[in-house]
């Protein structure tokens, strides 16, 4: 017997209807790339959303056709989240911090009609514009006044007048929830990117689980800064809660120095950001080096990369502002776990506090995930065991678009697909994952894993250590060993002997780096995640001391 309750579909058009209604007084603030700061309301975004739906399919775009973006975070970025995929048309927010070889090949993958890019991103457009096979047209997201004198990409459109020449009068349509809704393309896979396609349910479920209180506790009292680029996974979902929920939102634009983050979570009010761990080192140290402090903001999320504890201790000891350790991937839409703590763990010890909030946290509802060992077998919840780290729900990838890699899924004894994140973790006996690294950034030394994540947080807690990477190095007798690759922060000094002391008593002896090197910078991928891939070549070479 079938329940007889409403069938509406989940489509993120709905998002931005409700938010009009309910709250359409609430602001959206955005540092604009030409430099100022400029205030509308949700309403204003509703109404700006449904003539950039009449603009896209004025300049062709049919249903199920793919748009392309390059651009920060800002209410135009905005009103094309909403207007693209509340069209039926699929959103495909490109990295522009991929070299100009990547952005062809995923422009070109993703089949793109219509390229929309911020005025920043006009070098990087006219060096690609004529490789572009699909892409029909070039918009600058800008208005007239800032549109370029002179350049290299035929019939340059310009978006304040492709809005402007639209009225509002504009339904939005209604179709199947499982239809495509936005496109994302992760750089953590082997080969060429693959396109990871999320649809409107997928979405909408997503939406609703990062809400909740036990994972990003959203509400209409938050003012949230988003600080991950909403060209990277949909900017782990905040466009879409901020919507459902109601809050003040602020978009930092290109500006994501410390200085400029700091002046607007102070001018705006901001309770709430969110951003990979690289980002909020330059803010630290910012406040530190002008001995300031947040006067509004109570925690911030932190995923992308582990969150060093050093980092975290100093967010929540020093400036009183909660960390919520999250994990996810661009295959999970992001969000997989958060670390919020649980009843009991209030009456533990700040350091033992500390201990649960360094790991990734416990899933929040509609992910399940379990570890396995190299024969498939599912290992205990002890917090002892460590295997591959296995995910499963309706907002995880099934396949890669265009079938890109085959079947990525891992079949159980039931037949349920379940997603290999290739994380190597740990899930205790509360449900608390921690990940111990990357199985292709695993040191195996004598037959013995080691976790290249513990090492790097220890390094990291050194008063002389700016950023702190683990690789594998070869050695004759164990096969490989640990070497730490350390970049000094301006004006400290720290020798080899010295960092190595450091990690007396804090970890295994065996686990112990075998050497340190020191290096100007670590290179960093596209959305600020350490590459070692680079580092192991760089140091492929490198002669331990101990071999």
């Amino acid at each position: 017997m079938l329940g007889q309750m409403q069938s509406h579909p989940l489509l993120i058009s709905t998002l931005l209807v409700h938010a009009e209604r309910h709250h359409g007084e609430q602001q959206i603030v955005s540092r604009r790339v030409e430099g100022d700061i400029h205030r509308y309301t949700y309403k204003d975004l509703a109404v700006r959303s449904r003539k950039v739906a009449k603009a896209v399919a004025a300049l062709g775009v049919k249903a199920g056709q793919t748009v392309g973006t390059l651009a920060w975070n800002g209410y135009r970025h905005l009103e094309l989240y909403y207007g693209v995929s509340g069209s039926g048309a699929v959103l495909h927010t490109l990295n522009p911090r991929l070299h100009p070889d990547q952005v062809v090949y995923i422009a070109d993958h993703a089949e793109d009609q219509v390229l929309f890019f911020d005025m920043t991103f006009l070098p990087l457009v006219e060096a690609v514009a004529a490789r572009l096979k699909t892409v029909k047209h070039f918009v600058a997201m800008t208005d007239r006044a800032h549109m370029p004198a002179q350049t290299k990409i035929p019939k340059l459109l310009c978006y304040e007048e492709l809005v402007e020449a639209q009225d509002d009068k504009y339904a939005w349509p209604q179709f199947d929830e499982n239809l495509a809704s936005s496109l994302c393309y992760t750089s953590g896979t082997t080969g060429n990117p693959k396109g990871v396609l999320y649809s409107h349910r997928s979405t909408m479920l997503h939406t609703y689980a990062a809400a909740l209180p036990d994972s990003l506790n959203a509400s209409a009292r938050d003012v949230i800064l988003p600080v991950v680029p909403m060209f990277h996974v949909n900017a782990w979902g905040l466009p879409y809660v901020a919507c459902m929920v109601g809050v003040k939102l602020v978009f930092p634009g290109p500006a994501l120095d410390g200085k400029s983050l700091y002046e607007l979570f102070e001018n705006e009010g901001v309770t709430m950001s969110a951003g990979v761990p690289t980002v909020w080192q330059g803010l630290l140290a910012y406040t530190d080096a002008n001995n300031l402090k947040f006067s509004t903001m109570n925690r911030t999320v932190i995923g992308g990369s582990a969150c060093p504890p050093a980092m975290m201790e100093a967010f929540e000891q020093k400036y009183g502002v909660q960390v919520l350790h999250a994990w996810g991937m661009t295959e999970m839409s992001p969000l997989g776990t958060v670390c919020t703590l649980k009843p009991k763990h209030l009456k533990l010890s700040p350091a033992e506090r500390m201990a649960v909030q360094s790991k990734q946290g416990r899933v929040v509802f509609g992910v399940d995930m379990k570890i396995i060992d190299g024969d498939g077998e599912e290992l205990p919840r002890d917090g002892k065991a460590s295997g591959e780290l296995l995910v499963k729900g309706p907002w995880i990838v099934a396949k890669y678009f265009k079938g890109e890699g085959g079947d990525p899924l891992v079949k159980d004894e039931q037949g349920q697909g379940w997603f290999p994140t290739g994380d190597v973790s740990m899930i205790d006996t509360d449900g608390y994952m921690q990940i111990t690294d990357r199985s292709k950034d695993v040191i195996k030394s004598g037959g013995e894993w080691i976790g290249s994540i513990d090492i790097e947080n220890i390094a990291m807690a050194h008063p002389a250590v700016a950023m702190a990477a683990c690789i594998a190095a070869f050695h004759p007798k164990w096969d490989e060993r640990p070497l730490l690759v350390v970049v000094k922060k301006p004006g400290a000094e720290v020798t080899r002997d010295e960092m190595l002391k450091f990690f007396e008593g804090k970890i295994a002896k065996w686990w112990t780096p075998d050497d340190v090197v020191f290096i100007d910078a670590i290179p960093l991928g596209a959305t600020g995640k350490m590459q070692k891939n680079k580092l192991r070549e760089m140091f492929k070479d490198h002669k331990l001391p101990t071999a």
